[in-house]
């Protein structure tokens, strides 16, 4: 065993259970210790190694009242990992599954998707294990106010800029953003993810969808395919999931499924728009179940995940390790071509390596849903300069980055003139941060 090696093993001893932070850690170090080990510079500097351990993990109770004035105590975080490209860039997730594992794991490829953008953003997570479901508004408030009366100890514009992710919407970030604003008495980009009436930028709910079809087009345009009829499976029918849904709508494909934690919807010959937007309402506003949905030639399968049908597009867009060996077994028996992660990290390794093996194309989520944090660093551009760009300025740049991302994983992944996208993906963002890295020195 090399130096290196050995001194991964003992980061990982040291980081012991946290399973998702290692399954993350093991992908992107299967590229990159072939990558680095004729390049003395990074070896040197202990370039893999620094990037293993977040700069630091900060970790706060969350105290808060309920309409019936009982209280109630939650667990807060926030893991600011890597800062040489930038300020610490990531979002915030309620959810009762929350814990420093996950936000590491998150905060590790949000680090590397950063990079692939070309914005200078650093990758951070945080978030709590509160669940939103069933509380009030003036519940969540509440809760939002506690929670940044410690967490904005630790953010700021040019340092860290939080923004949304599961369970953190636009109605979230406004209470976080307005009890930030009363604490410190300023009005600056500091939360990304904003209404666009007072500092968010357009498109920016859309984005992380948008971004997986724009990246999808460039995977297709390689292959000498386009977008056109082609059927498309989607897990999930919350934010990314119903604006993936929308755009490939837009562009010509099908889309024929969407799913919740109870069972999934099938349409076979493609949702409209018109059946999305009821989708939209019942999900976003009803907070409601897929089994309540009453939409002619729409069939619901409860207790199932949604790959038992015909398709050649898989976008798994609900979250992390969803799909397991046996459902990869069930996606390729499906006849599809390319898997589009628009969750992050959607995939248990041993899924991915069937279908890899397989020669199914894999869109890895650092890639592929960067889109989110693109447009989030472009809220950024937009509140530094006091501006509001419009849609069509805010798409066009999001559509170029898009494109970027896939030049950047094509000249990192090339397998004997194939594209290897994980390979690509994870590679060109070490490059960037370890490049970085090594220009700051060994602070």
């Amino acid at each position: 065993m090399s130096n290196l090696e050995n001194a991964i093993e003992i980061i990982k001893k040291k980081t012991a259970g946290q399973d998702q932070f290692h399954q993350s850690v093991d992908e992107v170090l299967e590229y990159v210790l072939p990558f680095v080990k004729d390049k003395q510079d990074y070896l040197d500097a202990k370039i893999v190694e620094r990037l293993l351990v977040p700069d630091r993990t900060i970790e706060f109770r969350v105290t808060w009242q309920d309409d019936d004035g009982e209280i109630h105590i939650n667990n807060g975080w926030r893991v600011q990992f890597n800062n040489a490209i930038g300020a610490y860039k990531g979002g915030l997730r309620f959810h009762p599954s929350v814990n420093l594992d996950t936000l590491k794991f998150l905060g590790f490829e949000q680090t590397f998707k950063n990079a692939l953008t070309g914005l200078p953003m650093g990758g951070g997570k945080g978030g709590a294990d509160f669940d939103p479901k069933g509380k009030s508004d003036a519940e969540i408030m509440r809760f939002c106010q506690s929670f940044m009366m410690e967490l904005f100890k630790y953010i700021g514009p040019d340092h860290d800029v939080p923004a949304g992710d599961i369970g953190v919407g636009e109605r979230e970030i406004g209470y976080l953003f307005g009890t930030y604003k009363q604490i410190t008495g300023a009005h600056h980009g500091v939360l990304t993810g904003k209404n666009p009436a007072f500092g968010g930028s357009c498109i920016r709910k859309e984005a992380t969808g948008y971004g997986c079809v724009y990246f999808l087009q460039s995977i297709l345009a390689e292959q000498g395919e386009n977008l056109q009829e082609k059927r498309c499976a989607i897990s999930g029918a919350g934010n990314v999931a119903l604006y993936t849904a929308e755009k490939l709508i837009q562009l010509g494909a099908r889309v024929i499924t969407f799913s919740d934690s109870q069972g999934y919807i099938v349409k076979d010959d493609g949702f409209s728009q018109e059946e999305l937007i009821s989708i939209r309402v019942l999900k976003e506003e009803k907070r409601g179940r897929l089994s309540e949905l009453d939409l002619k030639g729409v069939e619901y399968y409860d207790g199932r995940k949604p790959w038992h049908e015909e398709y050649q597009v898989a976008i798994p867009a609900a979250t992390q390790n969803e799909i397991e060996k046996d459902d990869a077994i069930t996606i390729k028996d499906a006849g599809v071509c390319v898997m589009v992660e628009a969750a992050n990290m959607p995939l248990t390794r041993d899924a991915t390596d069937y279908l890899r093996d397989k020669d199914i194309i894999i869109a890895p989520a650092k890639a592929a849903n960067a889109g989110g944090v693109a447009v989030s660093g472009l809220e950024r551009t937009q509140n530094a300069q006091r501006l509001s760009w419009d849609c069509e300025k805010v798409d066009s740049t999001l559509k170029e980055t898009m494109k970027d991302i896939h030049s950047i994983c094509k000249a990192y992944g090339d397998n004997n003139g194939m594209v290897d996208y994980i390979k690509g993906a994870n590679i060109g963002g070490f490059v960037r941060t370890a490049d970085a890295m090594l220009a700051f020195g060994t602070l």
